[in-house]
């Protein structure tokens, strides 16, 4: 009885040693991670802004004689060409005025064409001393004060003509349409300036923006002709291509930018004046630069870095200089080689020489 006591005190700690290994939790697997490989690369460099959309012409259209409108032969926010007829005017007080005109230049014609008869007359008779030098020169006199009422006359018949074209407004410029001002019916006067619609050149438009004056330099060694991107405001689709027509002549003081303009075709007609677009200007290309994915540059007080994949399952953490990033590619200075691997996913759970377990993008296991 004893024995068996003493065997039980001896094997108790053993099994129960035994029950708590068999009962101890596993190991965690090692942080699953995404790699990606360090690469050298194109890489456009751009500058990013908010812009506004400006019409190339606009045009405040206005009548140029009195009278009462007769008649819109257009529709508000029409597509108008240049010369397009758009208003009528009651011609009839202008026709009128025009007939007026060239009566009274008729009449004048046939005047100065017999004082012109009658000079020639005077001065064969003067040759032979039948009229004084008197009468020559009063003849002399008349046929160019004759000829003087012609140019009014011819002038007269010009402006009466002028008149009676404008009677008819047309389109200045080819464009869109705005609201009317002034309804048919009502009495117009070239002398109030009022508008009777205003007309915006909607292709080709414009968008102005305004950069840092940092970036000054580099505008200028690449001059205009630079490839802008401009996206309304809201809108993630409707991307417009175009290019930098204008860098202005000098920084504005109060802001430190400088004012510059793009042009864009805008046949689809996306872009509308006064409208925001975001702006992306590329200045440059650099070439061969060593980049990484932007997910895998980790910021912190000791500045930016990366986990670079060691060997077959362990990632070491590497200090990096960012020279800049864009949407989706950090551009490196210093700090990792090309080919070398680092970690795109995964590097919340990681630590200087941590192990890992490599995954595809996809989420399944590489296979290595």
């Amino acid at each position: 009885m004893h024995r068996r006591l003493a065997a039980a005190f001896v094997l108790g700690p053993v099994t129960l040693l035994q029950a708590c290994r068999t009962n101890a939790p596993a190991a965690p697997p090692p942080p699953a991670v995404v790699l990606a490989t360090v690469e050298r690369r194109d890489v456009p460099v751009v500058l990013k802004t908010t812009g506004t959309v400006e019409p190339i012409q606009s045009a405040a259209v206005a009548a140029q004689v009195d009278g009462l409108l007769e008649r819109v032969v257009f529709r508000e926010g029409d597509e108008v060409t240049e010369g397009q007829r758009l208003f009528l005017i009651d011609p009839r007080p202008y026709a009128a005025a025009l007939a007026q005109a060239q009566a009274a230049l008729a009449r004048d014609v046939a005047q100065a064409a017999n004082a012109e008869q009658d000079l020639r007359r005077f001065e064969d008779l003067a040759t032979r001393e039948f009229v004084t030098a008197q009468q020559l020169d009063q003849a002399r006199a008349t046929a160019l004060a004759l000829a003087a009422t012609l140019q009014a006359d011819s002038a007269a018949v010009a402006r009466a003509r002028l008149d009676l074209e404008r009677a008819t407004v047309r389109a200045p410029i080819s464009g869109r349409a705005g609201g009317l001002r002034v309804r048919a019916g009502n009495l117009v006067r070239a002398s109030s300036g009022e508008p009777l619609v205003f007309i915006n050149q909607i292709s080709p438009i414009l968008v102005r923006f305004a950069v840092p004056a940092t970036e000054l330099p580099a505008l200028g060694r690449a001059g205009a002709g630079l490839p802008v991107r401009a996206v309304p405001v809201g809108d993630s689709i409707s991307v417009q291509a175009g290019t930098l027509t204008f860098i202005d002549n000098a920084v504005d003081s109060l802001t430190g930018t400088i004012l510059l303009k793009a042009s864009f075709p805008n046949r689809d007609r996306v872009l509308w004046p006064g409208g925001l677009v975001r702006v992306v200007l590329t200045v440059s290309v650099e070439k061969n630069a060593l980049v990484v994915p932007v997910r895998a540059v980790l910021t912190g007080q000791q500045g930016a870095s990366v986990f670079v994949l060691a060997d077959s399952d362990r990632v070491v953490l590497r200090r990096v200089t960012v020279a800049r990033m864009t949407d989706e590619l950090a551009v490196l200075a210093q700090g990792v080689s090309p080919g070398e691997q680092v970690v795109t996913d995964g590097q919340v759970r990681l630590t200087d020489g941590a192990r890992v377990q490599i995954m595809a993008p996809s989420g399944q296991e590489a296979v290595r």
